[in-house]
């Protein structure tokens, strides 16, 4: 009884919600290089101007360059992911509703709590990032007069968090004032020729003014810069192109990979694409390529211009040509920032769109999708979650901001990665029939016998019941596995010691994996016609998902921490209430 028991709650935590076709009530008018011109506008976003203070200075050096080519190839391997399953599920969404459908009602509702806390996450980010930027074109006068006007009668802390209330309300304004004017395509196109043509501006200046030397500091550098009169660098790193060497690069690639995900919001187009199988795959992939070669650019000539440790929090772009001397370049750069950052603008929206799809799959309690009549805002979650960002301001910094999305996020990739591994080798589910189909499916799997050979050299040339349980289960165990890979690989120091038991072990688990993979590779895979597939499967899913956990590891303890305790209260919210709700029940 208590096995049975064991199954069937099990059997709730990966049931997968099913989708009929959707029907063509809206206008399908975006072409592929709508597709493209979406992607590159989400992606190349005001994250740029903010960032090198962040990663540059403190964490790689000029090797941030670097750290975009590992975070750029990490999030391809991904886009790869969401460009098969785009094909394959035709519907606007997200990575909560891709999730739904392939990995299963738990996957999901992880998927979807983080997408909250990363969305929430970002209202902290761009809102800091305008103070920021602003306060540094205006010479770092508006900070100076707030302060003192208004810390006179309070606290500086209150001081600060008035600014940044204020600053989100006209943020929180003007998104919804332009958000029916941006979705329009030739917007769209028009912002984002004008930041290409920005960011092409500051690599050809930077090519141009650069000097290679600032990829070569010594420690007689920052002697003669004034900053450094001992024998060790400190926190300036050891100098030469990896101050921060290659642990230096694995913590700013970690950091990185948030600023690649502007092909999520291409799947919320989905149902607005003419050819949603062929233009959404192409969209995602070709846009990423492209914002991968822009940022290498970019971050390159930023490097050149300015020595890594001037960089400054703030408008780094703008000041760096203060450095070298262009100051009318100052002001057009700044101006760009306009540009960047209007998409911005949309940060609230996807707050609103997952608690939407989680409260009608009854996931979420209904009050927090409850609209204001003529406003078509969800007022509860709205004041909500601003709350939270308000919170989130008031106790953490910019650095611990970026670890938050770019961990939220690679756990949502990894979920994805790992649904699509498992439903490649899937039988055929149709519409309608999902629970009379899984409990076919079991019993084929009671009547089919497991032998060695049929597990290496399998009798059937589509998937069976029985070759996805055992996909199911390898890519469990392969998963599982992976992460132990890479908690030993993170005291690397340690293995290039020579100790001989923790090579034994990597040794061991790469075995354990390699032999996983190899029999989930003997499967036979799901023969639907899709216009795109992740080629290489299951390798190129194995090398993803191990990449995104190995960046995971990079996060800092206190990351780890708060992210622990938003899923504890996840959890409580999903086992107390969704598990029972839910419409899938």
């Amino acid at each position: 009884m208590l096995c049975q028991a064991l199954c069937r709650f099990g059997q709730k935590l990966v049931r997968r919600r099913t989708l009929e076709q959707p029907v063509a009530e809206t206008a399908r008018s975006l072409t592929t290089l709508d597709i493209v011109a979406l992607g590159m506008d989400h992606t190349m976003n005001i994250i740029v101007y903010i960032l090198p203070g962040e990663v540059a200075r403190d964490k790689a050096g000029p090797s941030i360059v670097i750290c975009f080519l590992v975070a750029g190839l990490t999030s391809v391997l991904t886009g790869l992911t969401y460009a098969e399953i785009s094909s394959r599920v035709p519907h606007s969404g997200s990575s909560y509703l891709y999730s739904y459908v392939t990995v299963g009602e738990l996957g999901a509702f992880i998927t979807g709590w983080n997408l909250l806390l990363i969305n929430t996450v970002y209202v902290s980010i761009v809102t800091q990032a305008w103070i920021l930027v602003f306060d540094n074109i205006f010479g770092n006068q508006i900070f100076q007069m707030l302060h003192g006007n208004i810390s006179l009668n309070v606290s500086r802390v209150f001081a600060d968090v008035l600014v940044f209330f204020v600053v989100f309300l006209v943020l929180l304004f003007i998104g919804f004032l332009t958000w029916k004017i941006r979705q329009l395509p030739v917007v769209t196109k028009v912002f984002t020729l004008m930041k290409i043509i920005v960011l092409i501006f500051v690599i050809i200046a930077g090519f141009i003014k650069g000097d290679l030397h600032n990829w070569q500091l010594t420690e007689e550098d920052y002697i003669k810069a004034g900053l450094n009169d001992t024998s060790g660098l400190g926190p300036l790193g050891s100098g030469g192109f990896m101050p921060f060497g290659f642990e230096g690069i694995l913590r700013g690639a970690a950091t990185c990979l948030f600023t690649f995900v502007g092909f999520t919001f291409i799947i919320t187009r989905v149902e607005e694409a003419k050819n949603p199988q062929h233009s959404i795959p192409r969209g995602i992939v070709i846009s990423l390529f492209i914002c991968l070669l822009v940022y290498f650019g970019v971050f390159s000539a930023l490097t050149l211009m300015v020595p890594y440790y001037q960089l400054q929090r703030g408008s780094t772009l703008p000041e760096a040509f203060l450095h070298i001397g262009w100051a009318p370049a100052y002001y057009v750069v700044a101006f760009g920032f306009l540009c960047l950052s209007i998409n911005s603008f949309d940060f609230i929206f996807p707050i609103h769109w997952v608690i939407r799809m989680m409260t009608q799959d009854g996931l979420l309690f209904p009050v927090l999708a409850r609209i204001q009549t003529g406003t078509n805002i969800p007022i509860v979650a709205t004041v909500i979650f601003g709350i939270i960002a308000l919170v989130i301001v008031f106790f953490f910094g910019l650095t611990d901001l970026l670890g938050f999305m770019s961990l939220g996020r690679l756990l949502a990739f990894s979920l994805l990665v790992f649904g699509v591994l498992i439903v490649r080798y899937q039988p055929e589910m149709h519409n309608g029939g999902n629970e009379a189909e899984v409990q076919d499916g079991n019993r084929e799997v009671a009547a089919e016998k497991l032998t060695l050979q049929g597990l290496l050299f399998p009798g059937s040339s589509i998937p069976t019941p029985l070759s996805s349980q055992v996909v199911y289960v390898c890519s469990s165990l392969l998963v599982l596995l992976i992460i132990l890979l890479c908690l030993v690989l993170a005291q690397w120091p340690v293995l290039l010691s020579g100790d001989p038991v923790w090579i034994s072990v990597v040794v061991v688990l790469l075995v354990l994996i390699t032999g996983l993979t190899g029999v989930i590779w003997r499967q036979p895979q799901s023969s639907t016609p899709l216009y795109f597939k992740v080629p290489g499967l299951p390798f190129l899913s194995v090398l993803s998902i191990f990449m995104n956990v190995y960046l995971m590891m990079q996060m800092a303890a206190g990351t780890w921490a708060i992210l622990g305790v938003w899923m504890l209260i996840g959890f409580a919210i999903y086992f107390s209430y969704g598990i029972q709700h839910s419409l899938v029940n």
